[in-house]
């Protein structure tokens, strides 16, 4: 059974960090490519960063410089480090996993204030 746990999220101040968790089980991390995208209501969801298997990263526009994603393959743990928070960031992230098949975590919020 494939699982994607999110934590990390919460409610910060403009300007402030946070760092987002994605523990993986059930499947063989280190071969999945994985993401962080983010949606709110109304909207569609869209990336904010992903990391190859092989390491390679790529951030939505709006994030980069601001946002880290990086991978423990020996934890199963993928993160998104958040810093320089916007409100505009006020959304909810989802972990996603690739390979052979999509699988998505359940989300976890973070709300940004002014």
């Amino acid at each position: 059974q494939v699982q994607l746990v999110e934590s990390g999220g919460g409610l910060v101040h403009a300007g402030g960090s946070l760092r987002l968790s994605c523990a993986a089980s059930g499947i063989i991390f280190s071969s999945y490519n994985m993401g962080w995208y983010r949606q709110v209501p109304g909207k569609q969801r869209e990336l904010v960063a992903r990391i190859t298997s092989g390491g390679t990263t790529n951030y939505a526009d709006s994030v980069k410089g601001r946002f880290t994603i990086s991978r423990d393959n020996a934890k199963n743990t993928v993160y998104l480090q958040m810093n320089t928070l916007k409100v505009e960031d006020t959304a909810v992230y989802y972990c996603r996993a690739n390979y052979d098949r999509i699988y998505w975590g359940q989300g976890t919020q973070v709300t940004v204030s002014s």
